[in-house]
């Protein structure tokens, strides 16, 4: 058993144009007056973070270290979900994703998608720069827009989709193993690894790559109307990152799980402040602290309801509130025999016999 750590928080919903959200500096002072322990820096905004200085520069990042350190913080890992997304993006979203990538490679699909992998690259070397041993990031969507069999499927299309995916993503896999580090995938809707069984088609073909891994985040799985704790249980070897979010699925008569094309707040599926929603974080907590998870429990805030202020305020304590301290012996111990082979066999009615 671990016992998890953190708080921490991702800073990726809370980066903003108006201080103290524009700097590092500023999210750190924030961050550590909210009670968080460490941060998740997103690698695409440039305003927090350089991820190509990073990847290059051992001083850069040992500086970065160090103005965390002084709010007693530390780096918990890199994300790179936009990058991520553009490493496999079907044309149906090209404009949208578009602002995902530098100006200079927009609308030219193929410069934007060499340009993400070149990101993903170099997050790879920041992270072992940085002393991180996991990243995190999303698929991409080859499928998406074929989520839904009708009209009906073509014979080999999901074959061929998955087959392309793992071509792109294999040798950014092995540029991670490479630098020490897991890539984990955000199991998350819109992406083609968003539930249990496509992860486990994309892994399958890049033959079971040690690097690649899950970051657990409950409020997909809810919404999808999963089991989020049976998935624990059939992938713990290969989560390794942990994502507090909350959420809540309350179908009605008139939508349900695809929300009827209606603004957050409308929806059946909602995204809420940790404690609001409906998951079952003590379970969360307790499963993953017995299967050994020996990574951070990071606050992604997204609520449609509360003030961010609050949710992250909240959040901290909500973390802090579940992390178990694991036991270093069992509590029963106190009336536990030592080891005597001959009392065993006698006990259970058995000669002695050889005990050699």
């Amino acid at each position: 058993m671990r016992t998890i750590k953190g708080p921490a928080v991702f800073l990726a919903q809370f980066a903003g144009d108006a201080p103290p959200f524009n700097t590092l500096d500023g999210l750190a002072g924030w961050a550590a007056e909210k009670g968080f322990l460490g941060v998740q820096i997103p690698s695409w905004d440039r305003r927090l973070f350089d991820v190509e200085t990073a990847a290059e520069s051992q001083d850069y990042c040992d500086e970065i270290k160090g103005r965390l350190a002084e709010h007693g913080l530390v780096v918990t890992e890199l994300a790179s979900h936009l990058q991520g997304q553009l490493v496999a993006l079907h044309p149906a979203f090209d404009i949208p994703a578009d602002s995902f990538a530098a100006p200079e490679v927009r609308a030219n699909p193929q410069a934007r998608q060499e340009w993400a992998v070149r990101q993903l690259l170099a997050a790879a070397r920041a992270s072992r720069r940085l002393g991180l041993d996991r990243h995190v990031t999303f698929s991409g969507s080859l499928l998406w827009p074929y989520l839904y069999p009708y009209p009906q499927w073509p014979e080999g299309l999901i074959n061929d989709a998955f087959d392309e995916l793992a071509r792109r993503w294999r040798p950014i896999l092995d540029a991670f193993d490479a630098e020490g580090v897991d890539l984990c995938y955000e199991i998350h809707p819109t992406e083609d690894l968003h539930d249990g069984l496509t992860f486990e088609m994309f892994l399958d073909r890049v033959d079971d790559h040690a690097r690649c891994n899950i970051m657990y985040d409950p409020s997909h799985l809810l919404l999808q109307s999963m089991d989020y704790l049976a998935y624990i249980d059939h992938y713990h070897d290969r989560i390794k990152m942990f994502h507090v979010k909350d959420a809540e699925f309350r179908p009605t008569g008139k939508t349900g799980a695809y929300g009827g094309f209606q603004p957050w707040l409308s929806r059946a599926g909602r995204f809420r402040s940790p404690g609001d929603g409906q998951i079952d974080f003590g379970g969360i907590f307790s499963k993953l602290a017995g299967y050994g998870f020996d990574g951070w429990a990071v606050l992604e805030w997204e609520c449609c309801l509360k003030h961010p202020e609050d949710g992250a305020a909240e959040g901290a304590a909500f973390i802090k509130r579940h992390i178990i301290h694991v036991a270093e012996r069992a509590f029963d111990d106190f009336v536990k025999a030592d080891a005597n082979r001959a009392a065993n066999r006698a006990i259970l009615g058995l000669d002695a016999g050889d005990l050699s």
